[in-house]
């Protein structure tokens, strides 16, 4: 096909947005891609709307390929089926109500929604079943930014597996996994799939699929060995060896006035912050229990791993609950003779450590797990640059990332509360096990664009791009121009055929900005020797090519 960018709405701009940082937003905006209609909600102009249907059609066709099923499930949701899951209080949900005050929600996800259908599943000979569809998301995110990547609604297509046992769950699993790696290489798109937390949606099976980028909401960790690799969230590091004081008989008091900081601590004691340990005091949200979280003084706690260990969301101790726990400030509290329960990071079960005292303007030294208080170890500190590989001991590397897929297993998470089952085998009623698999086609034009541009604009690979070919037509040729686009057309080529009356330069340059694989620019020569000048736009290489000839370059 050919579409002539004299009628086509193609508004490229010279310069870029003042508020776009990632180099995905600026260049989306600029080539006509993308307009923004208010924060974090976008509209694809046709250009984009190209893209994304290519993206679209490549994941249909691998889904396909592994027995999925496509349906189209709907953006207004009964709140019941949320309510019924305890999901409903998540605050990213939109809220709404018709004239009846009737509740309904717009999902950010289908999990609900498709378990409701699933109840209609009554044997285990109809399983396992895999459906999928593409639908608008929403989501009342806090701080959209990054155009595309961080968006409050979004195109997802998302995948849905019931099966009868855990053998059927992973089988589900596996098969798209490798669905979507065959996905993300067809669309030229750099990815690692790698170990991720589930979240807010449960499971234990979860994976991301992680493209580096230069912008991105996620950190993808690497080992300079290639044989590990993880997002921050669930990362595990080796960090470097502490320089611990001479160890003590059994704690001893010293005296810290005004000293309420890690670093001021290690200054005031002339030690390694290495040798201390943070305090974190926390109130679990399921039952309110004030829990003590320890990691390393010179660490940073993890959130994710921090909401595994707890099994649930939890939030900072008040001021209040802290002197009503430990009868001390913040600054000056440790693990030793609190009664409530500590979780202690595994890089403070070896050898002895400098704490508060919970005792305001004091600390002591000596402190030891084990035999001055009994913690619960778990994972809890996130990974930092200098960390090694917890498998081979290489340099750990980290590279700011998107998230452009993640998939994960939900177990009987949602068909317990929503009443779906079947029949097995052994004539015994059983819940639906299910998985969750999701690919955001936005996110992949981004993080392509990211990974592909350079200065003059963006370079897509064929297999996504808006048009195979950009015929830029010099004045004087038009006759030319149309035969070469015929030609290009005709062997199977989508061809943009640029006949606006515009100037040679700016054309260069919306080619450029616009990124197709081939520019072919018809010029004054061409009437002399019937040839175009054919440009390679990923590597610049130019040749000489007869029009007649043309079929031959796609």
């Amino acid at each position: 096909m050919i579409a002539r960018a004299s009628t086509l709405f193609l508004p490229t701009l010279r310069d870029a947005p003042a508020d776009a940082e990632a180099v995905s937003h600026k260049l989306l905006v600029r080539g006509g891609f993308i307009r923004q209609v208010s924060a974090g909600v976008w509209t694809f102009l046709p250009l984009g709307w190209r893209v994304h249907r290519k993206v679209e059609q490549i994941i249909r066709e691998e889904m396909d390929a592994i027995g999925a099923q496509e349906m189209l499930m709907p953006v207004l949701t009964p709140i019941e089926l949320w309510e019924a899951t305890g999901r409903a209080g998540i605050p990213e949900l939109f809220r709404l109500e018709d004239r009846n005050g009737r509740r309904f929600i717009l999902p950010m996800t289908h999990e609900e929604t498709v378990t409701f259908h699933a109840r209609e599943i009554q044997s285990y000979k109809q399983l396992p079943q895999l459906w999928y569809h593409f639908s608008v998301k929403d989501r009342d995110e806090q701080r959209p930014s990054g155009g595309l990547i961080r968006v409050r609604e979004f195109i997802m297509k998302d995948a849905y597996s019931f099966d009868r046992d855990e053998a059927g769950v992973r089988r589900s699993f596996e098969a798209n996994r490798e669905a979507y790696r065959k996905i993300f290489t067809r669309c030229g798109l750099e990815t690692y799939d790698v170990q991720a937390e589930s979240g807010m949606m449960g499971g234990k099976l979860s994976e991301d699929f992680l493209a580096p980028s230069g912008s991105g909401q996620n950190t993808l960790v690497t080992c300079e060995n290639g044989d590990y690799a993880a997002d921050l969230d669930v990362a595990d590091a080796v960090p470097r060896e502490p320089r611990l004081t001479e160890p003590l008989d059994a704690p001893e008091e010293i005296e810290t006035p005004g000293v309420t900081t890690i670093d001021a601590l290690a200054a005031f004691l002339d030690i390694d912050p290495a040798a201390t340990s943070k305090a974190m005091p926390v109130v679990r949200e399921s039952d309110g229990a004030l829990v003590l979280a320890l990691i390393r003084g010179d660490d940073r706690l993890s959130e994710p791993k921090l909401y595994d260990a707890l099994g649930g969301a939890s939030r900072p101790a008040t001021d209040e609950e802290i002197v009503a726990a430990f009868g001390a400030s913040g600054g000056s509290l440790g693990p030793v003779r609190f009664e409530g329960e500590v979780i202690a990071d595994e890089t403070l079960r070896e050898g002895q450590f400098v704490a508060g005292a919970n005792r305001n303007g004091w600390h002591l030294r000596g402190v030891q797990a084990g035999r001055d208080f009994e913690p619960r170890w778990v994972h809890i500190r996130e990974p930092r640059e200098g960390d090694r590989c917890p498998k081979c001991g290489g340099a750990l590397a980290f590279r700011t990332a998107i998230e452009v897929g993640h998939i994960f297993n939900f177990g009987p998470f949602y068909s317990g509360p929503l009443g779906a089952t079947f029949l097995d085998e052994d004539g015994q009623e059983k819940p639906l096990l299910g998985g969750s698999y999701g690919i955001g086609p936005g996110r992949v034009l981004a993080a392509t664009i990211e990974q592909s541009h350079d200065e003059r604009g963006i370079i897509w690979p064929r297999s996504i791009a808006p048009y195979d070919v950009h015929v830029v037509a010099l004045p004087g040729v038009d006759e030319q121009a149309a035969a070469a686009a015929e030609a290009l057309s005709a062997a199977g080529a989508d061809v943009l055929l640029d006949d606006r009356e515009q100037r040679a330069g700016e054309k260069f340059a919306d080619a450029d900005l616009i990124g197709c694989p081939i520019r072919v620019t018809v010029g004054k020569k061409t009437l002399d020797d019937g040839a175009v000048d054919v440009r390679d736009r990923a590597t610049g290489e130019e040749r000489r090519v007869p029009i007649a000839e043309l079929g031959g370059i796609v």
